[in-house]
């Protein structure tokens, strides 16, 4: 059977015992799973003692956990058992240890996907890495600062009208995303400036392409207009952004936890909550500004179109 193994870190500023006692309390894991933060509705029960915990929801499926093993304070060993959509059982890890002034708090997996899904085994790989890393980076400003820094909200379905926009299309790593998307809106904003282009709302980012396995992505930053423009420089492009009835995620917080509404998303339309569009590319609304708010009152709305 294909073997699935990941493994993941972090470095967080808190004293030892008090993040191997935290992450080793299941019932502190809803203010910080990468998993449950996407699915509110999804029922939980816990031991007594925290350790051990089941689930079961419409988005992350059914399953429990408990723990097999411990170090104290250097590591927990896990028993992991998925019952739904598919039954397997994965060996986790979580180990800690000093590292500079911090700690470093690493999280491994080892599973094996049934026969039949061995063509996924890259995916798999990827998207766990992915969620490993939206987990710690929650756990790890929990800890520092007292809040995971990361808000979801459903509000129902939308009807998005089409929008004209101006923008620049862009390749990047998801790890350079955020220092490309940086330079991509700084120069947007210094032509639209220069040239008092009116704007008819806040930027977006269109996402035509995204590939877990390689983590890259293909989008387009997006600056609204009220009218067409006559003429671009080099290197930017025009469009329209069409009409659609869409699935909205609105995110409050950082930027680099958006993978948590995306992720919610992506799993909804997996297990058939909403019908994406094959059509029309997903996007993301930036409703407020660094420069307006702190990091942790971001407002950034994610929408999933869906099908006719």
């Amino acid at each position: 059977m294909p073997k699935v193994s990941v493994r993941k870190s972090i470095v967080i500023d808190a004293p030892l015992e008090k993040v191997y006692e935290f992450v080793r309390n299941f019932k502190e894991w809803p203010a910080w799973s990468p998993w449950l933060i996407t699915d509110p509705e999804c029922k939980v029960s816990y031991a007594d003692d925290g350790g051990q915990y089941t689930w079961e929801g419409d988005v992350v499926g059914a399953g429990e956990m408990s723990i097999l093993s411990e170090e104290k304070p250097n590591e927990i060993v896990y028993q992991l058992t998925f019952l739904k959509p598919f039954k397997s059982q994965a060996g986790v890890a979580m180990n800690f240890a000093l590292k500079g002034g911090g700690i470093e708090v690493a999280w491994s997996m080892d599973s094996k996907l049934p026969f039949f899904l061995f063509f996924m085994r890259p995916m798999m790989t990827a998207i766990i890495g992915m969620d490993y890393e939206r987990g710690l980076r929650m756990l790890k400003e929990l800890l520092e600062t007292g809040s995971a820094g990361s808000k979801l909200e459903f509000p129902g379905e939308e009807a998005m009208p089409a929008q004209d926009y101006v923008g620049l299309r862009s390749a990047a790593s998801i790890a350079e995303m955020g220092e490309a998307m940086e330079y991509d809106m700084k120069k947007l904003h210094d032509w639209v400036a220069a040239n008092e282009v009116e704007l008819a709302g806040t930027p977006f980012t269109i996402y035509h392409q995204w590939n877990p396995t390689k983590a890259t992505t293909e989008y387009t930053l997006g600056f609204p207009l009220g009218k067409p423009l006559d003429s671009l420089p080099d290197g930017f492009v025009a469009g329209e952004r069409p009409a659609c009835r869409a699935f909205p995620i609105k995110h409050t917080g950082s930027y680099c936890h958006l993978g948590n509404a995306w992720s919610s998303g992506i799993n909804r339309a997996r297990n058939k909550v909403f019908r994406q569009s094959k059509t029309i590319a997903p996007f993301e609304i930036y409703e407020n500004s660094p420069a307006e708010v702190p990091e942790e009152e971001l407002e950034t709305t994610v929408y999933f179109p869906l099908r006719d």
